[in-house]
């Protein structure tokens, strides 16, 4: 088929080169002339693991281009999908302004029929706003005709690819036919396993056939919002009861360990740490409260979410006070700045908030990370940036593990203990092994974990 791919940032770019990589005709289209340059010259404007072998082989075979001008876009497929951004304004609702700018442009370049998919997150009822859109805005050129259709992505950075190409649910809302049967062709190498898998790393072993899920647009634009809420609010959750976890000495890793026992549970999402970050769980999480309010819901819950996950960085940051006192003039070391292992991504990343109150505070920071620290210099300069992990310990009064990279779990202990002027890990992902780091000689504290590695009871309570 031939497909259109308007935006090529996280969503945008997997998209086309997942779409190319299993047969089809791509065209991707940016309005950025630099990141068009740059995707030409076969480099990536961003890190995601086995996309750049996707790049290449696209490349090679001729099954995409990148292009600024849409109307070349237009003019290559019926098939257009919508990865555009969708920011946060002031007041949580979505900035819906590209997605309303570009389905006017596309009404008035079309001159045949057009298939509009929604793959950016957007707010329930945006289809049938395109669709208004683009009715009024075709008028000047005809009666063209052409279908709005849903399609949210699920793609979680830094498993971007194999989420597209073996996705758990391929979810696609659509008023019609003609328009589930377009999406159907498209996506019918990966519902039926048809493609060579031929990356790096082999495909992960629970990774099964695909579901796909037809319903109206309505539907499918909630499913993706209630679909990440609930991920936030199980992340929140798990973050809760590890407070509770500090204050009674259990651990929490037990405790989820417990609880995702039972199938209605899952294991999944139940990793304590200093809260969730990134554009999509942060961002999505505000809008889906607005769109609840807009039309009549109480969504207290949902605030709740949030009010824990902020919260978090609180607690955390208490905790580095309460081992090491004084801020003011220490060095504090920082392993991770990306919001999670796998990406270069920092949008709203709980190490840029932790590391920005500790300079508020008057400490030194020096900070690693595998992939971004390019983009980390141009926004925190105060922040000294080291080549290794252990350089960034190097003379720290104490080291914060804030990104479970799995890079930092094969460290040389010993070493990194006798680089820091005092052995202290405070890991906010609980991403190290307690019993080893304490064995190795360090101070540690973790997240919703007894200090001596052992649960112990908790305190007596009063009677009467």
């Amino acid at each position: 088929m031939k497909i259109t791919v308007i935006g090529t940032g996280h969503v945008g770019l997997v998209v086309g080169l997942c779409f190319a990589e299993i047969g089809h005709e791509v065209v991707c289209v940016d309005n950025d002339p630099h990141k068009i340059k740059t995707l030409e010259d076969g480099q990536l404007p961003f890190y995601e693991p086995e996309l750049e072998t996707l790049l290449s082989r696209a490349t090679d075979s001729g099954r995409i281009r990148f292009v600024t001008d849409l109307a070349a876009g237009v003019e290559h497929s019926e098939l257009i999908f919508f990865c555009l951004g969708t920011p946060p304004l002031p007041g949580g609702e979505a900035d819906l302004s590209s997605v309303e700018r570009v389905a006017r442009q596309i009404a008035r370049l079309s001159d045949s029929y057009k298939l509009v998919v929604e793959k950016s997150t957007v707010p329930v009822l945006t289809g049938e706003r395109i669709r208004k859109t683009m009715q009024i805005y075709s008028r000047e050129k005809g009666d063209v005709e052409f279908d709005v259709a849903s399609n949210p992505e699920f793609l979680a950075e830094g498993s971007a690819v194999v989420d597209f190409l073996y996705p758990d649910r391929i979810v696609i809302g659509v008023e019609n036919g003609r328009a589930e049967a377009l999406l159907r062709e498209a996506y019918a190498p990966i519902v039926d396993q048809t493609f060579e898998w031929r990356l790096e790393h082999p495909v992960p072993a629970d990774r099964g056939k695909s579901v796909m899920l037809v319903t109206n647009r309505n539907s499918a634009e909630l499913i993706k919002h209630a679909s990440n809420s609930f991920l936030a609010m199980k992340i929140s959750y798990i973050n809760a009861i590890s407070n509770l976890c500090d204050a009674v000495g259990a651990d929490v890793r037990r405790v989820a360990e417990g609880m995702g026992y039972d199938h209605r549970i899952g294991p999944e999402f139940l990793k304590a740490g200093i809260g969730f970050g990134g554009f999509c769980f942060p961002k999505d999480l505000e809008a889906f409260i607005h769109i609840a309010e807009k039309n009549g819901q109480d969504f207290g819950l949902l605030r709740e979410v949030e009010r824990v996950n902020t919260n978090q960085i609180d607690k955390f940051i208490e905790k580095v006070r309460h081992e090491v006192w004084v801020l003011k003039g220490k060095t504090i070391a920082v392993w991770g700045l990306a919001f999670k292992p796998n990406t270069d991504d920092l949008r709203f990343s709980p190490s840029l908030i932790t590391i920005e109150r500790l300079l508020a505070e008057g400490a030194a920071v020096r900070a690693y990370d595998p992939q971004a620290m390019p983009e980390a210099r141009q926004t925190h300069e105060q922040v000294t940036y080291a080549e290794s992990a252990l350089d960034a310990a190097a003379g720290a009064d104490a080291l914060l593990l804030l990104t479970g990279w799995s890079e930092f779990r094969d460290v040389d202990l010993a070493e990194l203990h006798a680089r820091m002027v005092r052995p202290l890990i405070l890991d906010g992902r609980n991403h190290l092994d307690p019993e080893a780091v304490r064995a190795a000689g360090f101070e540690y504290v973790g997240m919703g974990l007894p200090q001596n590695g052992e649960a112990k009871p908790p305190a007596a309570v009063p009677r009467g």
